[in-house]
């Protein structure tokens, strides 16, 4: 019998405020390009109080993942915290609507932290970098874990960024053991370079002891393995882990298991924002991997979910993404 959850996710449940910034704004105001920045809510404020208009939605990496899952119509939940409060209202409601099973307890609005947000500043090639205050998402604990819902997935999908914040890596070992305990196997993406640099012992010892499938971009391979040589890096992930799926933006994506490699091309498009993109490719590429597709298959489903959404501003697809897989002939 097939398990209530095909895929749920653990992650930094955030909302997004998308806007456009040039360069010299980014030189201005100190902010890092294309990667991820973690700041305090006053720094929030001030970044926020900068930017032009701005689109507000809810967001966070693994929760993009989950939501493109739940479009697709797989059986998905998110575990991943907020407050009590509107912003909170917001992104509960958001991924409920797309499909996904969200029930991880509030933080009571009078918690000194407020909801998660990421100021998501995108620049005229796509890029974009993100400025994340974690407010209350910070502070998911071992308890906030359901173990009976991890027991009933059949994969769970842990986010990089989770690694900060005190109690992380114990909520994370109580879902791992909770999913390989009942026969569900656990996949991980790296998420960001700096991430990485914070907590590398820590991702050693998941990737190497816990993790069937790693989703990593070429910059975050790299910094994992500590060095310039892209195959020397693949390969090395390959020696430790069942599957690794490696994206490389424009050069598409690679994929390795027992023994062999495949290379599945990008779907060439305007780049818009390249936010969700990573995100999106995992969801489509575990959707089909669940669905029993073949790894390349799975991968072919990456690109293209990847594809659709750095075509337009937001980390959530507007396209739906079974019609575009069944227009280049996937399924």
């Amino acid at each position: 019998m097939s398990k209530a959850f095909q895929i749920v996710g653990i992650g930094n449940a955030m909302v997004d405020v998308l806007a456009t910034a040039t360069d010299d704004f980014l030189a201005e105001n100190d902010v890092q390009k294309s990667v991820m920045q973690l700041i305090d809510m006053d720094r929030a404020v001030h970044l926020y109080s900068r930017v032009g208009p701005a689109r507000e939605v809810s967001g966070g990496s693994a929760a993009n993942t989950i939501a493109g899952i739940a479009g697709l119509g797989g059986r998905t939940a998110y575990v991943g915290k907020v407050k009590d409060d509107q912003l909170g209202a917001i992104f509960a409601h958001d991924l409920r609507a797309q499909g996904a099973v969200y029930e991880t307890p509030l933080a009571p609005g009078d918690h000194a932290a407020e909801t998660g947000r990421c100021i998501v500043l995108v620049t005229p090639d796509g890029e974009r970098s993100m400025n994340t205050y974690l407010g209350v998402t910070e502070f998911l604990e071992p308890a906030d874990i359901d173990t009976a819902q991890m027991a009933e997935a059949e994969w769970i999908f842990l986010e990089g960024y989770r690694f900060d914040g005190p109690a992380s890596h114990e909520a994370f070992a109580r879902a791992v053991d909770a999913c390989r305990g009942a026969g569900g196997k656990v996949s991980l993406t790296l998420s960001d370079p700096f991430c990485i640099e914070r907590h590398r012992a820590a991702f050693a010892a998941m990737l190497r002891d816990h993790v069937d499938l790693l989703f990593a971009n070429r910059a975050e391979i790299l910094s994992m393995y500590e060095t310039a040589d892209f195959d020397a890096a693949l390969s090395a992930a390959a020696a430790e882990i069942e599957t690794v799926v490696c994206t490389d933006s424009e050069n598409g994506a690679h994929i390795l298991n027992g023994g062999r490699r495949w290379h599945v091309p990008a779907i060439p498009t305007e780049v818009v924002d390249a936010t969700g993109a990573g995100d999106l490719f995992a969801g489509a590429f575990l959707w089909g991997l669940a669905e029993g597709y073949d790894l390349e298959t799975c991968g072919r489903m990456g690109c293209i979910a990847g594809s659709e959404v750095i075509s337009h501003l937001g980390a959530r697809p507007e396209t739906d993404l079974k019609a575009l897989f069944r227009t280049h002939g996937v399924i």
